[in-house]
Parts: C-alpha cells; structure tokens; sequence
C-alpha cells in the first residue's frame, strides 16, 4: 500500500473519448476516487496536464517558450476544474502553481504543500515545473521527488505500457513490470525521458495505468497489481 501518492493525470484522459475539453463524466469518476482515497487516510498531490486545451506542438509555428507558457495556463485550467469538483464532496484543496497566478492559486511553496498534505488537503500542481522545455511528465518526476511521495500514478487513457499502440496494433503486448532502463531502452513513451530519468536516479517506483477503469485509482494506490509497474 502507498500512503502519500503523487497522480499524474494526462489532460487526454480527463477529455475522455472526445480527446478535448473536460467530460463531466470522466471528472466525476476520479474525483469520486480521489475523495475516497483522501477519507481512507491517503495523502493525495495531483499534477495535471493540459493536453485537452493545448499542447505545445499546437504552437510549432510559435516561439517555443510561449507555446509552453500557453501550456502551462491550460494546466490551471484542468486543476481549478479538479478543485472544484473535489471540494464539491467535501474534501479541502489546495492548488499550488510553479508562475505566480496570485489571484487563483497559491505560489509553489514546498513547506506549504507538505503543511496542506499532513492537514488532509488534496493539493493539485500546475504549470509543470514552471520552465519552458519541460514536460508536466518532468513536473509529475519533481515534485513526487520533492514531496517525498511512496508513488508515481500515471494516469493514462490507455490501461498500461505496451510495445506498440494498442489503438493501432491487434498484436499490442501489454508489459507487466519494466525496468526504468526497459522505458528507455525500448523507447516506450510512457513519459518523457527526462522524467523517466529523475524517477530512476531517485528511485520513484511509478505505476501506469488506466484511468477509465473500474475503481483503478483505488486499487493502483492499495498496491494491486494493475496496468505496469516501473521500478
């Protein structure tokens, strides 16, 4: 079992089938996981991605650092989206961002985010690592680091890591457990390399898996052996 969890939920699966935007549904299947887990005891952070609003290859036509900072902004969309349907059933949040956006949400502040945790708010990141040529895969990787979390859940629309695009592909094998160096070696792109990296050098066990199914963010945070473990 894992007590203090870092989720990692991509923007494409809080958009569900239509690939864009927030589904309602969607929202309130891991929303209702989430609570659940909370009044169990877990210590829950969320980093969100915002690949249902924007991704930086949108902007291939633009300077890179503004397409990321764009990005960045789609991420505090997804995570004030999370807080309120979160605090709708009850349970205190905390959006903390890595670019000061005072008005919405408190600045990144690590003792402040352990403080949130230990108190029994979900606190959601946002804006990734707050710098441009970073994924939010990297700022999943730092701040499940820095927070000092049992695991990295990444929560996928697809229910694990296979050796080819199950969507795609009849012929897809599903892998059960990987090595870090499996990730890179094989170029499986369950996240980016740089984050990959930082979870081996700080020997963060990450698990990937489905978040459409049936109580999934339970069972992965009680240990049950879904989707593919990294470690």
């Amino acid at each position: 079992m894992y007590n203090r969890i870092l989720l990692k939920i991509s923007g494409e699966a809080l958009s569900g089938e239509e690939g864009v935007g927030i589904n309602r549904d969607m929202v309130e299947n891991v929303v209702c996981q989430i609570v659940e887990l909370s009044r169990m005891g877990k210590q829950i952070a969320i980093v969100v991605g915002g690949g249902n609003f924007w991704r930086g290859r949108q902007g291939a036509h633009m300077d890179r650092v503004t397409a990321d900072h764009m990005g960045m902004l789609a991420t505090v969309m997804n995570a004030l989206a999370l807080q309120d349907a979160i605090e709708k059933k009850g349970v205190p949040t905390r959006v903390q961002t890595a670019i000061g956006i005072n008005a919405v949400a408190e600045p990144f502040i690590l003792r402040k985010a352990l403080k949130h945790l230990d108190l029994g708010r979900v606190v959601l990141f946002a804006c990734g690592t707050g710098n441009p040529y970073f994924s939010t895969d990297s700022g999943a990787a730092l701040r499940a680091t820095e927070i000092k979390a049992d695991v990295l859940l990444m929560a996928k629309n697809i229910d694990g890591v296979y050796d080819s695009d199950p969507r795609l592909s009849k012929t897809a094998q599903k892998f059960a457990e990987l090595s870090y160096l499996d990730v890179i070696n094989k170029g499986l792109m369950v996240m980016d390399f740089t984050a990959i990296t930082m979870c081996m050098e700080n020997h963060m066990p990450i698990v990937a898996f489905g978040l459409s199914g049936d109580k999934s963010l339970i069972r992965a945070a009680y240990g049950e052996r879904i989707g593919t473990l990294i470690k």
